[in-house]
């Protein structure tokens, strides 16, 4: 769909453009290169934009690629309630789309993904197709059953070091141990680069806090796999097959049904950051399934 002629921003090529979203919050959106028709790219839970600039290369050589920070996340302000719920995540979608020339196709991982489609069930025609890799669709039968406290995810998440002396350190760190170590040597240096930001003490931290990334897997407001009903548009909806389940990739397979048009496309030797394991082969599939 787009914008109004009157009502489109130009996305600062250099520094993040800030756009206003619900809750007071402040969204950045990146530029990420290429000419062409706008791709909108939606991150991963504890991600930013900048963590996809491999994907986003290949990308570029079609579209014109770019990128939100949900809110808490990377250069995004947070809301001042400290609420994360995903109503909220898909709020900062539609009001990016909202300042987009059309028309708009979309890229979107995790959380990413599922913002997307929940953004085009909300505001049809928001979008003309989609490429979403395991987006998080909740079956219905596990519609917000999960409380505080129970998500091995956010424990995780809350156990993460958020500090480190330098992003020389940080990398080095992620790359010799699970989960981030199957990433692909430039898109973990991109999570780096982007993910962390400098301290007056000259260590470098977390952009999206371990608290808020933990929240976030906790909020409620998750689509459900029956909303995708009334997501009409093409939508190419990727699972890696490599990882333990049950997990996202499970969640795509029950999903897929549901959409009027979708399809899926399977990868055996990628999990869940597939995007970042093999961000050339994710991104060419997604360049045929958008054209």
């Amino acid at each position: 769909m787009g914008a109004n002629v009157s009502d489109v921003v130009a996305i600062d090529t250099v520094h993040p453009t800030r756009i206003t979203s619900t809750d007071g919050v402040e969204i950045a959106v990146h530029d990420l290169g290429g000419e062409g028709p706008t791709l909108v790219l939606a991150h991963a839970t504890g991600f930013c934009a900048g963590a996809y600039r491999p994907v986003a290369a290949r990308l570029a050589s079609r579209f014109h690629v770019v990128a939100l920070d949900f809110r808490g996340h990377g250069d995004s302000t947070g809301p001042a309630d400290g609420s994360f719920d995903w109503t909220g995540m898909v709020d900062d979608v539609l009001a990016v789309t909202a300042v987009l020339d059309g028309p708009l196709v979309a890229f979107g991982h995790s959380m990413g993904g599922a913002c997307v489609l929940a953004a085009e069930r909300r505001v049809p025609g928001t979008f003309d197709r989609a490429f979403v890799f395991e987006p998080i669709v909740v079956p219905d039968a596990f519609a917000d059953t999960a409380s505080p406290g129970s998500n091995p995810l956010a424990a995780s998440a809350r156990r993460r070091r958020a500090t480190f002396p330098s992003r020389s350190a940080a990398l080095d760190r992620y790359a010799s141990r699970p989960p981030l170590g199957v990433f692909r040597a430039d898109a973990l240096w991109s999570y780096v680069d982007g993910g962390f930001e400098d301290t007056p003490d000259g260590e470098v931290t977390l952009k999206c806090r371990p608290e808020v990334e933990a929240s976030v897997f906790e909020a409620t407001g998750k689509i459900l796999a029956s909303h995708l009903a009334d997501v009409p548009i093409p939508v190419t909806l990727a699972i890696g097959l490599a990882d333990p389940g049950p997990g996202p990739a499970d969640f795509g397979r029950h999903a897929i049904g549901f959409l009027p048009d979708g399809t899926l496309l399977e990868y055996p030797r990628l999990g869940h950051f597939g995007p970042f394991q093999d961000p050339d082969l994710v991104a060419e599939d997604a360049l045929r399934s958008l054209a």
